[in-house]
């Protein structure tokens, strides 16, 4: 075989649709059709808040921003995850989950299962050393989180529709709203 066979290979290169240079980290909402508050905590934690991962050397928020994306360039045009809360002082994050499609109403606890359990996990577990968190009880089953959901139904572009009654006023203003606060005089009734 010649040394000179593959002299014009050049003209035979294609670069792969997903490089890193087509991916857009831009998060349009307009794109996804069901949106979901996730709610997540450590399994069998070894902290009571996230104060303490320190002692583990885990940089609890770059961690969290680090797999969120990698998720969210891996899963482009299915799947969005963006962090919504993370207060030091607890032992949970809350996340926003925007699908492309919308679950059927029997199926949501499964889908979002998988993509907790099996998308999410791993990264989180190996990648960032979170398995450090956890007790014995969470290495042997293998399992980080715990975690809750709940559907965020958008009714317009300016309000969102809450069923159950919020014990703080952050659940119910949107991360992109703006607040605004007006003063007003106090009117006492006199009797």
């Amino acid at each position: 075989m010649s040394e000179n066979f593959f002299a014009d290979y050049k003209k035979f290169i294609v670069e792969p649709e997903n490089s890193n240079l087509t991916y857009k980290d831009v998060y349009d909402p307009q794109n996804y059709a069901a949106y979901y508050i996730l709610t997540l905590s450590i399994f069998n934690s070894r902290l009571t808040s996230w104060r303490e991962a320190s002692k583990y050397e885990i940089d609890v928020e770059k961690s969290i921003k680090t797999v969120l994306a990698d998720f969210n360039k891996k899963q482009q045009g299915t799947y969005h995850l963006q962090l919504l809360e993370l207060d030091k002082f607890k032992n949970y994050f809350i996340l926003a989950l925007s699908t492309k499609t919308k679950f059927e109403p029997n199926e949501e606890n499964d889908r979002i299962s998988i993509i907790i359990d099996k998308l999410l996990t791993n990264p989180f577990y190996v990648s960032q050393n979170w398995f450090n968190m956890i007790g014995e009880k969470g290495r042997v089953e293998r399992k980080l989180f715990c975690w809750s959901y709940r559907e965020y139904i958008v009714t317009n572009k300016e309000t969102s529709v809450i069923d159950e009654k919020c014990e703080n006023i952050s659940e119910i203003i949107p991360k992109s709203s703006e607040i605004k606060l007006v003063k007003r005089t106090l009117i006492r009734d006199v009797l």
